[in-house]
């Protein structure tokens, strides 16, 4: 009988830890941090895709009137294909769109470009101004900027 009255009290004294940690364990769970900050609607990190929802829409948003060459939404990056501005027929132009974070920042986007002028029908590479490029990451920016406050309204 001592053995059984030992292992009763072992059996009861494990139960009775094993409540108390369960207890202990969901008493903290509910004291959990109350006073988190809701999350922003319009957070400047959206994930949905590969990088910044913002800076994507607002890429395609500004080479919308270029034919696009290709597109990777994990990838972040836009190619479009050669452009010729119907005013001036003997000039084109390329784009190269990367965007390089999840984070809506100036630092996440690159813009490249290549120009091509025409030479007695031959298509020669022409240099491109940087103030060309810096007009588009402009743009862009500030068209992710409006798209993000849009979506808190």
């Amino acid at each position: 009988m001592t053995g059984t009255t030992s292992f009763g009290r072992t059996t009861k004294f494990r139960f009775g830890r094993a409540a108390l940690v369960a207890m202990t364990a969901l008493a903290l769970a509910s004291c959990g941090n109350r006073d988190r900050p809701k999350a922003d609607l319009a957070a400047s990190q959206i994930t949905t895709i590969g990088v910044n929802s913002y800076l994507w829409r607002a890429s395609l948003e500004a080479l919308s009137f270029m034919p696009l060459l290709q597109t990777d939404s994990n990838g972040g990056v836009i190619v479009t294909d050669w452009y010729a501005n119907p005013n001036n027929a003997g000039e084109r132009m390329k784009v190269t769109v990367t965007i390089l974070d999840q984070d809506l920042r100036a630092d996440a986007l690159r813009v490249a470009a290549s120009r091509q002028v025409s030479q007695n029908g031959v298509w020669v590479d022409a240099p491109v101004q940087a103030a060309t490029v810096q007009k588009l990451e402009d743009v862009i920016l500030t068209k992710a900027r409006d798209l993000r406050r849009n979506a808190v309204q």
